[in-house]
């Protein structure tokens, strides 16, 4: 497979400024969940950070549902490791999921699963607020991905359920257990050498409300 072709099929990886790797962003106005919770004050959805700026821009929004209509190519998860094992070659090892939009169906995060296994140098990392299809999917998570469950109210606590999870605060709850704070706020915004959010180990992560 040649990358003019992989791209072509999956409308191309993204590369968010902030981190260390390639992303695949989807319009954050196809979310599920996220479609609710934007109605709803205090939630983290309620002023959606990929609801404006850059992901407003015309040729941003072709592209993400360009990359919504290619989850149904049958070439999809074949050209999607093709690009994303690229990409590792070239030093990029870290992979997140939908730094906009979210998980569309069951059978969209299968696909994800097969990527990652076609991938196993890389170590992917997929925020969520679909908890009810990751709890229907009942295949293997590979070792390489870390699905994260993401709190939907700010100062919020973490899903209980036995997944990994992430939390948002604007730190005016002093009462808030955090155990593992993101350091991006004072990186400027970027990652940098965190890896936090791809560590399996990191049972929760907070981020401060941007």
């Amino acid at each position: 497979m040649l990358v003019k072709q992989a791209d072509k099929i999956t409308g191309k990886l993204s590369q968010p400024s902030k981190m260390p790797g390639y992303s695949y962003n989807l319009p954050a106005k196809e979310c599920k969940k996220g479609r609710l919770l934007r109605e709803v004050p205090g939630s983290v959805c309620f002023g959606c950070y990929a609801m404006k700026g850059r992901y407003l821009w015309p040729n941003t929004i072709k592209a993400m549902y360009r990359r919504l209509r290619s989850l149904s190519d049958p070439r999809w998860t074949e050209a999607m490791a093709f690009l994303i094992n690229r990409r590792d070659e070239q030093g990029h090892n870290c992979f997140r999921w939908n730094d906009s939009g979210d998980l569309q169906s069951v059978d969209h995060l299968r696909q994800i699963v097969k990527v990652c296994k076609l991938t196993p140098k890389v170590k992917h990392w997929l925020p969520t607020r679909e908890y009810k299809l990751v709890r229907d999917y009942l295949g293997e998570i590979p070792s390489n991905l870390v699905v994260r469950l993401s709190g939907h109210m700010i100062n919020g606590k973490a899903p209980e359920l036995d997944y990994l999870t992430s939390t948002v605060t604007n730190l005016h709850n002093p009462g808030l257990y955090i155990q593992h704070l993101c350091p991006a706020p004072e990186q400027g915004g970027e990652c940098k050498s965190c890896r936090m959010c791809w560590d399996a180990k990191i049972r929760n992560i907070t981020y401060i409300k941007h």
